[in-house]
C-alpha cells in the first residue's frame, strides 16, 4: 500500500474512536484503487474539532508511477463542494441584510423578471427546486440543449460591438422544466446565478467576496478558484491534458484563451470552480460545526448556521437522473438524506463533488470528514462515497 500520514492533532483515542477501524478504511480504499475503481485517495477526519485521523493512499499521477504518491496536501478540484461555501456566501449577506432568500431572483438579474422565470428566488435556486433543467438533461431529454451549451452557443457568436455579454438570456432560452417547488433537480447552473446575484449586490466577483469573506478569514490558504504556480506543483494528475496545463500554470505559459473561451470569465464558478486540499476543507466543516465560528473567527452566527443545516425540505420528490423518491431531505445548500445507506446521525448534513470527493458533518457526533476518491473512469462508485460514510462512523465509540 502506497500510504503517506497527514499532521494530526491527536491520537483516536482522545477523541473517542476506534483506531483498528482506520486500518479497515485504508484496506477499503486500496480494495478500489486494485479494482481501477478509483485513482487514488486523501481524507481527513475530526471530531471535536481535532484531527485525529489524515493521510493518503495511492499514486499522485494517472501514470500510476510509485515514486510520486498521493500526498495529504495534494490539491484537487473540490467541484460541487464548491456550492456549500456558495450556500454560506449567501447566508452571510442574508445576515448583513443585503439579501433575503424569498427574494425573486429578477429582482437582481432582469432576464429573471420574465415569465416563466419570475417566481424562482434565492431559496428555491439553494434548495434544487427552482425548476430550472438539472445538469445532464441533455443526456435525458431529446433534443434537449442545456443552459452551458446556449452560453457557449452565444459566446462563439458574440461580437464586442453587441454590448455587454448577455449571457444570461442567451441560457434562458432554454426555458424551465417545472414550477418552483415541484421538484428537487440538481441544477449547477443555479448556482452560478447565486453568484451573479452576489456579484450584482457586493461590487465585487462572487470569487473575490467568498474569498474575502470565507477563506482567508478561515486560513484556508490551500483553496482557490485559480491555483498559483506554487500549489499547480501540488495538483494531483488526472490525465494528460490536466498534466500539460498545470504544467503551463506552474511556468506561466499558459496560452492565451480564443475569444469565445475568454468570455467565460465572465459566468460566475459558484457552481463548482473551488480547489481545495482534505485539511482545508475540514476547517470549512469545523466552522459549520461550531455554528459559524472557528478558532475565534465568525462567519456566520448561529442562527444563520441552523437555518442552512436544518431541513426545509419534506414531500418534495426527487425524480433527477432516474430517482424515485418521493420525499427528498435537504437543508439550504446542504444534502440531509438518511434512509437506510447511512450510519451518520440524524441532522447530520453532507455534500458531495463529482468525480469524486465528499465533505460530512455530523453535529450530533461533532464529527467531520473529508476525503477525495478521484474516479478512475467515467462510473459512479457508491462504494468510494456512502460505504467510506459508514466505515468512517463506524469507529465512534
Amino acid at each position: 500500500m502506497l500510504y503517506t500520514p497527514g499532521k494530526t492533532d491527536c491520537s483516536p483515542a482522545e477523541v473517542q474512536y476506534d483506531a483498528s477501524r482506520i486500518d479497515v478504511l485504508h484496506n477499503h480504499l486500496q480494495q478500489l484503487i486494485d479494482e481501477h475503481k478509483i485513482q487514488a485517495a486523501a481524507f481527513c477526519v475530526s471530531r471535536y474539532g481535532k484531527t485525529f485521523m489524515h493521510g493518503a493512499i495511492g499514486p499522485r499521477s494517472y501514470r500510476n508511477d510509485p515514486a510520486d504518491p498521493l500526498l495529504p496536501t495534494t490539491v484537487h478540484q473540490i467541484a460541487s463542494i464548491t456550492k456549500s461555501i456558495t450556500s454560506v456566501a449567501i447566508a452571510k449577506l442574508v445576515e448583513d441584510g443585503v439579501l433575503r432568500l424569498d427574494l425573486p431572483v429578477g429582482m437582481f438579474l432582469k432576464p429573471f423578471d420574465v415569465e416563466p422565470f419570475s417566481k424562482i428566488d434565492i431559496y428555491s435556486l439553494l434548495t434544487h427546486t427552482s425548476g430550472l433543467f438539472p445538469d445532464c438533461a441533455s443526456d435525458l431529454i431529446p433534443y434537449h440543449k442545456s443552459y452551458w451549451e446556449r452560453v457557449g452557443e452565444y459566446f462563439e457568436q458574440y461580437k464586442p460591438e453587441d454590448g455587454e455579454p448577455d449571457w444570461i438570456t442567451a441560457a434562458l432560452s432554454c426555458g424551465i422544466d417545472n414550477p418552483v417547488g415541484q421538484e428537487w433537480q440538481y441544477c449547477s447552473f443555479g448556482f452560478c446565478i447565486l453568484g451573479e446575484i452576489i456579484k450584482k449586490v457586493t461590487g465585487m466577483t462572487a470569487e473575490q467576496y467568498i474569498e474575502e469573506q470565507i477563506l482567508k478569514p478561515l486560513g484556508m490558504n490551500d483553496t482557490m478558484w485559480e491555483p498559483t504556480p506554487e500549489l499547480a506543483k501540488r495538483f494531483i494528475l488526472r490525465s494528460e491534458r490536466k498534466e500539460k496545463h498545470w504544467n503551463n500554470v506552474i511556468h506561466g505559459t499558459v496560452p492565451e484563451p480564443p475569444p469565445a473561451e475568454k468570455l467565460w470569465e465572465n459566468v460566475s464558478s459558484t457552481g463548482g470552480g473551488l480547489s481545495s486540499t482534505p485539511a482545508d476543507l475540514i476547517r470549512f466543516a469545523n466552522m459549520l460545526l461550531g455554528m459559524g465560528t472557528l478558532d475565534g473567527t465568525r462567519i456566520l452566527g448561529r442562527k444563520a448556521v441552523e437555518k442552512l443545516t436544518t431541513r426545509t425540505l419534506y414531500g418534495v420528490p426527487d425524480y433527477c437522473w432516474g430517482n424515485n423518491t418521493k420525499d427528498r431531505s435537504y437543508g439550504i445548500g446542504l444534502d440531509m438524506r438518511q434512509g437506510p445507506a447511512f450510519f451518520y446521525s440524524q441532522g447530520s448534513y453532507f455534500h458531495e463533488g463529482a468525480g469524486a470527493c465528499c465533505m460530512v458533518m455530523d453535529p450530533a457526533e461533532q464529527l467531520a470528514a473529508v476525503w477525495f476518491v478521484p474516479f478512475a473512469d467515467d462510473n459512479w462508485h457508491a462504494e468510494a462515497l456512502f460505504n467510506v460514510t459508514n466505515i468512517i462512523w463506524s469507529g465512534l465509540s
